[in-house]
């Protein structure tokens, strides 16, 4: 593991800086990314810093990705944020730059790179980055930069609900809002849904399979969407939905892709569902994790293993 003065030390170094996340990127993925990204311009202008990946269609109000091409990333820096593993990164060329950072806050199963910087306690990537910057006086937390992390921290937290929220987390936030950033408008932003994803979260409830043990299944196939007029993405909006309930603890939402595959989301409210998503090729936080399903009997036997589960965790009073 290396500190942030390694890694400042080697952002000083180079001239052209490109910065990557995950693929389907959330608010923290963006905010993170975007936030490093405005600090770095503002404290070397005379550095070319790019931001890569696919635009998120639903996330465009926060970030838009540069154009990278091949040449951007001869003689590069290259950091990857918020991403756990090297097949996440939403760009294969990452590793064709002259050397790789990864700052992270997931567990660290694929420790990559060639400096890395991983804190698993903390609430999100964006909440690293407003630490790597408060950490240096190269670095300046603006208004415009403070922006981007609190979308990021939002996110991530799901607006502070989530346990990974911390004294230090509204402390950072606190210093964000000091800045006059406006909080109201990124809440709004983050909160308002079209009328399709509002009539999907009514078909979820129709048809969540809740297990008496407490773990849920949501099930989103092609016809569903193509009913109500959504892609994936839009689907995948709805994925803290089932966790509303008083009787759900753990959940699976199955979203079908174009291939007929599935994306798996899983989220608990206690019991610890990560090794699960790596069952079934994925990962992530204890209580926040993805995977993929090749098929609806992988589905099945997924939410199988996660009642197991929920049943084991009840048992010892946890």
């Amino acid at each position: 593991m290396n500190s942030f003065s390694e890694i400042l030390a080697t952002i000083k170094k180079y001239n052209k800086i490109v910065i990557l996340r995950h693929q389907n990127p959330d608010p923290d993925a963006l905010g993170s990314q975007t936030g490093l990204a405005t600090a770095l311009r503002q404290a070397y202008p005379d550095k070319k810093v790019l931001i890569g990946g696919h635009n998120a269609e639903g996330l465009k109000w926060l970030s838009t990705m540069d154009e990278v091409s091949d040449d951007d990333y001869n003689g590069a820096l290259v950091i990857c944020v918020d991403t756990a593993n090297t097949p996440r990164v939403d760009d294969e060329r990452f590793n064709k730059g002259d050397f790789l950072i990864k700052i992270d806050h997931h567990p660290n199963d694929e420790a990559y790179g060639d400096q890395l910087f991983v804190n698993t306690k903390a609430s999100s990537c964006s909440e690293i980055i407003a630490d790597l910057i408060d950490s240096t006086d190269e670095l300046t937390l603006t208004k415009s930069v403070a922006y981007y992390l609190y979308a990021g921290i939002v996110g991530d937290t799901g607006r502070f609900m989530y346990p990974a929220t911390t004294q230090h987390t509204m402390n950072v936030v606190g210093t964000f809002m000091n800045l006059g950033i406006n909080f109201s408008g990124i809440n709004q932003n983050m909160n308002e849904i079209a009328l399709a994803q509002a009539q999907l979260q009514g078909e979820l409830f129709n048809r969540l399979q809740v297990d008496e043990s407490g773990a849920a299944l949501a099930i989103i196939d092609l016809d569903l969407m193509k009913k109500l007029g959504i892609n994936q993405e839009k689907a995948n909006s709805v994925v803290s939905t089932p966790g509303r309930l008083h009787e759900v603890t753990s959940w699976l939402e199955a979203v079908q892709k174009d291939d007929g595959t599935f994306r798996m989301h899983l989220r608990s409210q206690g019991p610890i569902i990560n090794e699960l998503a790596k069952e079934h090729d994925g990962g992530g936080h204890p209580l926040a994790s993805g995977a993929n399903a090749k098929d609806l009997d992988e589905v099945n036997q997924m939410f199988k293993e996660l009642i197991e589960i929920v049943k084991d965790f009840k048992s010892k009073g946890e």
